[in-house]
């Protein structure tokens, strides 16, 4: 329900309003109406858009509640599911409760935090913590327990970046552990507050379900849409023809870089960390200086902290990043957002453009330079329900076995407990609410070392289930094996890069190209070059070489994948814009989707040269099949559709199955967020199209 504002809420955080207003953050109006909800201590979920003060909302109530009492242990903890956003919020509080004279202690725990650090924190706990989903739940599985059972209040930072995901449902697991620790108390004041932040996301409604495990919460709807710039750039009269070299790269670069010439400050957002290498190192070859750095997950903590110095220091113009940039880090006046390539999703393209105009009110300018005539397409569509705030629908992932599995190993790792009480535990998180009975105790069956196959008979028992007392423990060699696997995030198998005679660490390199490279080779990362002195068992050891030329890392990874909602939306565009004629379809293009000239004449002809070639463009309601032979004879299948890769990959699975089940031929097949490709090498003829289209019912 929405929440108005009391004068009990908003006079009790004027303290730290003040202070923190001195220091020039703009005075969180519409989100004062979350204050009351916080004093009352009732689970709260403040939903608002990217630049709008949410966080700083969510602390001064509790900074004021603090204030007055120092050193009582851990009563703050923050949770943000990106450690860059976790330094950046440490950096923005300490200047703050210096102005208020207060004595609070605010330590970080992230995977990046030393031993000696760590160490410290248990012997003197803090009054603020802040971590991530990841390092609560090594706390939770570790000695680091003692410290978290007198938090009282529990912020959870951009909710909207996991909620959908399995790390959400780990999150929530550890969220329902924290509360069960707390009550496990001798002087018990209540279960731990939760004050969810997000932005606009739909349904708010499951959003706060997800962040109080399904009991009561107040929802608190800030979202007030900011103003966006956005345009659609396609710098080529025709993209069918892109230059003597055949790429469209040449083009773009020079607009980009006329970009960056004209603003203050930019954010370049690339959707991979090859593109922000080779991107960034571009822009500086064409300015004859360096004026742009990358920024991605794989630098170091110090590479990424000294790069965003730059940038709000004004020293460098402009940061090339993938999403490490795109969450509610204060990158400070940023005043253009240039994204290359569709966003992938409106949730995204709204998070990217929002980095720019961070302050409230202000105007958000982005320009996104698609790379291909079909990126062009998702591109216009995109910016189109941006403007329209049509986010994509949050669907909260239901019983991830192996997530529950995880957790239940590192509660057997502490205690005992029993079925019943565990049961409980998991019944509280919203993504096992409607965990059965029976499903539990397969799981514990899988534990216990009671295998549906022979083929796992080799793989040791993690727990040992009590059927007689109802009750389960963790065997020898539990706790190592939760800490070693915590949490949903996969091992890429990456090398760590640091530099030769016990230098610090530079960042990551994929393991394919780590085997593909030589000692003495040299190679870009963070638009630095770096030379390979030696390659050990889990490590390279490089040495700077300014100046000269290196290869552009590349690292493996599966991209997000379209959303069916934005893949629906693409579809019903091409169908409604091919039954336009043209001027009326030029005229949508600029006005509604925001696309330059160039940009909307290349995508009319994209869709009319698809019209022409097949008869049919794929849409909402069509699905093209292409038959044809190859350059070998062999017959290959491309079934078009704009439902986006999580629809194609189980769709080619079962047609795979099926044409090897029904005609005896073995498919080859790939898939895309436009398609799926199917390689039919042993087929005399195509496959009848019933063969192909599957009943997803």
């Amino acid at each position: 329900m929405a929440v108005s504002a009391s004068r009990g809420g908003a006079r009790a955080a004027s303290g730290s309003r003040a202070a923190f207003g001195r220091r020039g953050s703009p005075r969180p109006a519409r989100l004062e109406q979350g204050w009351p909800a916080i004093a009352s201590g009732k689970h709260t979920l403040i939903q608002a858009p990217t630049g709008s003060g949410k966080t700083l909302a969510a602390f001064l109530y509790g900074i004021d509640k603090l204030t007055d009492s120092p050193g009582e242990g851990l009563r703050l903890l923050y949770v943000s599911p990106l450690k860059a956003l976790n330094y950046d919020v440490e950096r923005n509080l300490r200047g703050p409760l210096a102005g208020l004279g207060s004595k609070l202690n605010v330590a970080v725990r992230t995977g990046d935090t030393s031993q000696r650090d760590r160490a410290a924190m248990l012997r003197e706990h803090p009054d603020i913590l802040i971590t991530t989903p990841e390092s609560l739940y090594l706390l939770l599985t570790s000695r680091g327990r003692e410290m978290l059972q007198s938090v009282e209040t529990l912020i959870l930072d951009e909710v909207h970046a996991v909620a959908g995901t399995k790390r959400g449902a780990h999150l929530a697991l550890s969220v329902e552990r924290l509360d069960r620790l707390t009550m496990s108390r001798d002087q018990v004041p209540g279960h731990v507050q939760r004050v969810g932040l997000s932005a606009t996301q739909r349904p708010m409604e499951e959003i706060g379900r997800f962040v109080s495990g399904g009991r009561p919460i107040e929802l608190v709807d800030a979202g007030r849409a900011k103003e966006l710039d956005v345009k659609v750039v396609v710098p080529l009269d025709d993209m069918r023809e892109p230059g003597e070299t055949g790429s469209i790269w040449p083009s773009i670069y020079p607009e980009i870089l006329e970009l960056v010439k004209q603003h203050r400050s930019t954010i370049v957002f690339v959707n991979n960390r090859r593109l922000a290498e080779r991107l960034a190192l571009r822009l500086n070859d064409l300015a004859e200086r360096e004026i742009a750095r990358a920024h991605h997950g794989s630098l170091a903590r110090e590479q990424r902290i000294e790069v965003e110095e730059l940038l709000k220091k004004g020293e460098i113009p402009c940061l090339v990043a993938t999403s490490s940039l795109e969450l509610g880090i204060d990158m400070g006046a940023v005043d253009l957002v240039v994204q290359v390539e569709s966003p992938k999703s409106v949730a995204r393209g709204l998070q990217r453009v929002g980095r720019a105009g961070h302050e409230l009110g202000a105007v958000s300018r982005g320009r996104i330079f698609p790379k291909f005539r079909a990126d062009l397409l998702e591109s216009a569509v995109v910016v189109e329900r941006m403007q329209a705030g049509a986010i994509e629908e949050t669907v909260i992932p239901r019983n991830p076995l192996d997530v529950l599995a995880q957790h239940v190993v590192a509660i057997c790792a502490d205690e005992e407990i029993s079925v019943d009480e565990l049961h409980d535990l998991v019944l509280g998180a919203y993504n096992f609410a409607d965990l059965s009975r029976v499903q539990l105790e397969n799981v514990l069956d899988m534990l216990a070392g009671r295998y549906p196959s022979d083929e796992f008979a080799e793989l040791r028992p993690r727990i040992v289930w009590d059927r007689t007392g109802g009750v389960i423990r963790g065997r020898s060699g539990a706790r190592q094996l939760a800490v070693q696997n915590a949490g949903t995030i996969p091992d890429r198998g990456l090398y760590g890069v640091h530099l030769i005679d016990g230098g610090g660490r530079v960042g990551e390199l994929d393991e394919e190209m780590v085997y593909e490279a030589r000692a003495g080779q040299t190679f870009t990362l963070g638009a630095s070059t770096w030379r390979i002195e030696e390659i050990t068992r889990d490590r390279v050891l490089v040495s700077p070489a300014p100046g000269v030329p290196g290869l552009i890392p590349f690292w493996k990874g599966e991209g997000p994948g379209r959303p069916y909602e934005l893949g629906e939306s693409i579809g019903r565009a091409s169908r409604e814009l091919v039954a336009l004629s043209e001027p009326k379809a030029l005229e949508r293009l600029t006005k509604q989707h925001s696309l330059d000239e160039q940009a909307a004449q290349n995508l009319l002809t994209f869709l009319n040269d698809q019209q022409k070639a097949t008869g049919a463009v794929p849409s909402d309601r069509t699905v093209v099949v292409e038959r044809f032979r190859d350059e070998i004879g062999d017959w290959r299948v491309c079934i078009l559709t704009p439902f986006g890769a999580r629809v194609h990959a189980p769709w080619a699975m079962a047609v795979g199955i099926r044409l090897r089940d029904a005609l005896g031929l073995e498919a080859q097949s790939l898939w895309s967020d436009d398609g799926i490709a199917i390689h039919l090498p042993d087929a005399d003829a195509p496959p009848p199209t019933e063969e192909l289209i599957v009943d997803p019912t």
